[in-house]
């Protein structure tokens, strides 16, 4: 097949959205795209994690053939086309690297955040720099990087073993809220705990999403493993006891080499 580059793939979506093209494609709006958005995005974060480089490719071609298509529904509105989006990206990513494209210099990669971060409040100085993170990202992932704003600017602890002793204090609070009762307290006791768990995790260089997910991951895989096994006595895991299963959890984790 001939080898297609960037504007073929516009052309493609045009034809899709244009008379005669797909219904379905015809049929969507930026509204119904959002859940694909999310998805493909999700998508690309699986491949990553299993080093699926051909996975990704594909992946990633999803995701911007999605991009494109968001960009076609709003040049049919008479907002935008993909070329602005590409054009407003571009200015923006010049303009925010000086160091770079520009006469500044910088002397490593904390000074070029500063940076960024100085550079963004002034093209906004209205908004404040808890703005523009949605509240729909994962509950971890925007702590992550609410705090990490933060700490841009000098609102921040100063080593980690400060942030040790505050989740002791908030473990401390979590137990007496669970002997007090009241589902609102301990809701808010157990989110402080897991807050201070996020910036530990800043301190110690661990993103706690990408590390909740990979311990999601290894608990579904060795619970699976028990099923299985369970599966070849003939045997249902509702018919067995903890014990049993818990043995076969830790004999998962050995053949398993962790």
């Amino acid at each position: 097949m001939e080898k297609k580059g960037f504007d073929d793939l516009v052309n493609i979506m045009a034809q899709l959205r244009g008379e005669g093209g797909c219904p379905w494609d015809r049929r969507q709006t930026k509204d119904s795209l959002k859940p694909f958005l999310i998805e493909e995005t999700y998508e690309i974060l699986e491949a990553l994690d299993a080093g699926d480089e051909k996975g990704l490719k594909e992946e990633l071609g999803d995701l911007l053939f999605h991009i494109i298509f968001m960009a076609r529904i709003a040049q049919e509105e008479g907002s935008f086309d993909i070329y602005d989006v590409i054009q407003t990206v571009a200015e923006k990513m010049i303009r925010r690297h000086p160091h770079v494209f520009g006469r500044s210099h910088v002397s490593g990669p904390h000074e070029v955040e500063a940076n960024w971060v100085r550079l963004k409040a002034e093209e906004r100085p209205d908004r404040s720099l808890m703005d523009g993170l949605p509240r729909r990202l994962p509950a971890l992932m925007r702590a992550y990087r609410l705090t990490q704003r933060a700490s841009k600017v000098g609102f921040d602890w100063e080593h980690k073993d400060q942030v040790w002793e505050k989740l002791q204090e908030e473990l401390r609070e979590l137990k007496d809220a669970m002997q007090e009762g009241g589902a609102e307290k301990l809701g808010d006791e157990f989110g402080d705990v897991l807050f201070t768990l996020v910036n530990l995790a800043r301190f110690i260089g661990i993103d706690p999403e990408d590390a909740l997910r990979r311990t999601t991951d290894r608990f579904a895989q060795r619970f699976r493993y028990i099923e299985k096994r369970l599966k070849e006595k003939g045997r249902d895991p509702h018919e067995v006891s903890l014990a049993e299963m818990d043995a076969l959890w830790q004999q998962s984790k050995g053949e398993k080499g962790d």
